[in-house]
């Protein structure tokens, strides 16, 4: 279980989560830390500055004998407003009175000599008559220019660190919150990712076991899961064609070598066995064994041509080649069907070159190309042979008026031990294209249904 993909994924997710919650809550902890003892600071710099200034007047009134101002001394008022608690360091600023002002020692204050200069200071100390720590600000207390004491205003930390301790369980909660979130995340990521997984891992198993017919399952909003389910299924479709079109091939190959076989086993048993007794009858078995000798010949020709292609070990000859004189060939092997089956059977000839190429190989194409036209070509019907060349390509194209191509079998036509009736080998078209390609050049299709097809072979005049 936690080895599966299952649990590492939503596992993987949370952790990130709970990392980034972690550090998020740190660094939010000490901006805040930081943000409330700045925040403290100024509050404190403001009620120093308007304390002091207040001890400022009643202290001249005080030490004014012309002054009928008595002194208000409202330190235990001003404490209870503020919430902090007030010190002097230095002079009292009412000598011989009481003021319920806390006494501290200038060396209390931090950097004393920069109040007596008339700056303000902020510390942290802890008084002698409290506990723990606290945030201070020493503002100067002056008679005119002259500096004679200060002012300090102090608020205990632990008040910033209650603050902070609520921040804190507010910032938990929210963290539990959103863990609780993000695992509904996980859960829900995890159903939509894993589970095609498991399903295209099903599928898996039962293509490698040879069962080709499996469901893939359609994982809605695409991306690399989607785009994987669609090449799976792809990928079955593929494997179950090529299963299919072994199977063909192994009862066609059978087939058409069963076919010449029997024949020849009969004819070399007359012979054998004194039937065929008389020249005449001995001619036509002779005659027979060496057709369908040469038929077999084909065959394994064919087949030898396919592996050798498809293995990339295909050698082709360099020589001149008169394609007219080769289309003349091509077209006088048909010439004799097509007057029997009634065919109106053409050849345009607009241009004669002569390309560097393997000779025999384009006529085999070109061959192969007429012998599929009159394959599918219907008594009465037409086929035409054409030769042009423009701009240093040759172009050979053999039409018919067959039932045509569909859009779908464009591409199946052309791959090995592929027939649209069942019938011979369907290595024909197959090889005509490898060569094609061999030669340097390309065999292109052009067909409507129910009005014929067009195969054009296009070289180049030179290698």
């Amino acid at each position: 279980m936690f080895r599966s993909l299952r649990f590492r994924l939503p596992a993987l997710f949370l952790a990130g989560i709970v990392l980034s919650g972690l550090v998020a809550t740190l660094v939010a902890v000490r901006l805040f830390q930081t943000y409330t003892q700045d925040q403290s600071f100024r509050e404190l710099r403001r009620e120093a500055l308007g304390i002091a200034r207040q001890y400022e007047l009643q202290a001249i009134a005080a030490n004014d004998p012309e002054s009928r101002i008595s002194p208000r001394l409202t330190t235990s008022a001003l404490e209870a407003a503020t919430n902090d608690r007030l010190y002097y360091a230095g002079a009292s600023p009412f000598p011989g009175v009481t003021t319920g002002l806390r006494e501290l020692s200038t060396k209390s204050v931090p950097r004393y000599s920069a109040v007596e200069a008339g700056q303000s200071v902020s510390f942290e100390f802890t008084p002698p008559d409290a506990e723990g720590t606290f945030l201070a600000v020493a503002n100067p207390l002056k008679i005119g220019d002259s500096v004679f004491g200060a002012l300090v205003v102090a608020t205990p930390k632990q008040e910033l660190r209650a603050e902070l301790l609520t921040l804190t369980r507010r910032l938990a909660l929210a963290f539990v919150g959103g863990i609780i979130v993000a695992m509904g995340l996980a859960w829900y990521f995890s159903r939509r990712v894993v589970r095609p997984l498991l399903a295209l891992s099903q599928a898996a198993d039962e293509v490698a076991r040879g069962r080709y017919q499996v469901d893939v399952p359609e994982v809605p909003g695409g991306g690399e899961v989607g785009h994987l389910s669609d090449r799976f299924r792809e990928m079955a479709w593929r494997l179950r064609e090529a299963n299919e079109l072994e199977r063909n091939f192994v009862m066609t190959i059978s087939h058409e070598l069963r076919t010449p076989l029997t024949a020849i086993h009969g004819h070399v048993s007359a012979l054998r066995e004194g039937i065929a007794a008389d020249a005449e009858t001995r001619e036509f078995s002779l005659a027979a064994i060496a057709s369908e000798t040469a038929r077999l010949e084909r065959l394994v020709g064919d087949l030898l041509d396919l592996a050798k292609l498809e293995a990339r070990r295909f050698a082709v000859r360099r020589e001149e080649v008169d394609m007219e004189r080769l289309l003349e060939r091509a077209f006088g092997a048909f010439d004799q069907e097509a007057q029997r089956r009634g065919i109106t059977y053409e050849r345009r000839i607009e241009d004669r070159p002569t390309i560097v190429s393997d000779g025999d190989r384009v006529l085999q194409i070109v061959t192969n190309l007429l012998s599929n036209a009159f394959r599918w070509t219907p008594d009465g019907g037409r086929v035409g042979l054409e030769l042009a060349a423009e701009n240093g390509s040759v172009s050979v194209a053999v039409a018919d008026t067959g039932p045509g191509i569909a859009p779908e079998e464009r591409e199946r036509i052309f791959r090995p031990f592929w027939t649209r009736d069942g019938r011979g080998t369907g290595l024909g078209l197959a090889i005509s294209r490898e060569l094609a390609h061999a030669l340097g050049g390309r065999l292109e299709l052009e067909s409507e249904p129910g009005k014929g097809s067009r195969f054009e072979l296009l070289l180049p005049a030179q290698p």
